[in-house]
């Protein structure tokens, strides 16, 4: 716990020493543009649109593309890199996160505790032991995982927090032990503060999604199915990045070759090898350090995609000697 506690401090001391490339007012229209979105899709769409067309429904459709740039700009607030005031970082992170669906202190933790322990066996998503598990089962949670599970567990996971506290500690000594990926989540938000944030933050989203639903009335199957997509886009490219790279090598990730146009729109997050090395980099610069280093696209982002599909890897393919010799 301390050491994601030390990992979150140095992520804010380097965004402060870079802050003054922090490109802060683009970011700030686009969270303004997003905001705007998420509003219409909400409230503005089911109110004054699909009473005089159910086809303004279809509107949805190429909106549904926007939800993983939309977590790129939460991502820039979970490095600090979103505005060089680490208030304005927290608050527009929060209110980001309430109209994505998950509490900004719960991706955050999450995000941070991804880079500390990156294809580690606690961590790595597709990876698992044949001689602990089998093959079927670390598929269903792989796959489940995939197809919208991340998503999920994202949004559910405020319920966790309001139940009372002596039953959040017995939980706590009981089913998430220390050293486990859970049980380092858990107790790093456990403390009096994070778990008010992510009432309140649980409370105002929970608030948000049945508004909306009760707005959409007859018509909530829209609304279920942008949910839904949102869940599987987000789930499905959160790993794309580490799938079936080598254990153990805490700071690489892939650079996936996208169009510049897309690698922009994505806030150059496919550019991930370089984050993954110094995350204290804005987005607006990661194509330039890129260009002009050694790097090299590892595969295409959509090819990348796809290969997921392939399931679980097995822990021992892919330690670092083994990979070598490929």
């Amino acid at each position: 716990m301390e050491g994601v506690r030390m990992n979150s401090v140095t992520s804010r001391e380097r965004a402060m020493d870079s802050s003054a490339g922090i490109p802060a007012r683009l970011n700030l229209c686009l969270a303004a543009g997003y905001l705007i979105l998420n509003l219409y899709q909400f409230f503005l769409l089911p109110i004054a649109l699909l009473p005089h067309s159910v086809w303004w429904g279809l509107t949805l459709i190429p909106l549904a593309a926007l939800n993983n740039p939309f977590w790129s700009l939460i991502h820039e607030a979970i490095h600090d890199l979103f505005h060089p005031s680490l208030r304005v970082n927290a608050w527009l992170g929060r209110l980001l996160s309430i109209f994505f669906g998950a509490p900004f202190r719960v991706v955050r933790l999450s995000h941070l505790l991804h880079h500390k322990l990156n294809r580690t066996p606690l961590e790595g998503t597709e990876l698992y032991d044949p001689q602990s598990i089998s093959k079927i089962r670390a598929g269903i949670g792989y796959y489940s995982y995939i197809f919208g599970g991340l998503y999920f567990l994202e949004f559910l996971s405020p319920v966790l927090f309001f139940l009372p506290k002596r039953l959040l500690d017995r939980m706590k000594q009981r089913y998430f032990k220390s050293e486990s990926l859970s049980g380092m989540w858990f107790r790093s938000l456990s403390n009096p503060d994070a778990v008010r944030e992510i009432r309140t933050d649980g409370t105002l989203i929970l608030t948000l999604f049945l508004a909306s639903f009760a707005c959409y009335g007859e018509n909530w199957e829209m609304l279920l199915g942008l949910l839904v997509a949102r869940a599987f886009l987000v789930s499905f490219l959160d790993n794309v990045y580490h799938y079936r790279t080598p254990v153990h090598e805490i700071f690489y990730a892939r650079n996936l070759w996208l169009p510049a146009w897309l690698s922009k729109a994505f806030l150059h997050f496919n550019l991930h090898g370089i984050h993954h090395r110094n995350p204290s980099i804005p987005w607006i610069r990661l194509r330039e350090i890129f260009t002009r280093g050694p790097d090299k696209f590892s595969a295409n982002y959509f090819a990348a995609a796809w290969s997921q599909l392939y399931g679980p890897t097995p822990l021992s393919s892919l330690l670092p000697e083994k990979w070598e010799r490929r």
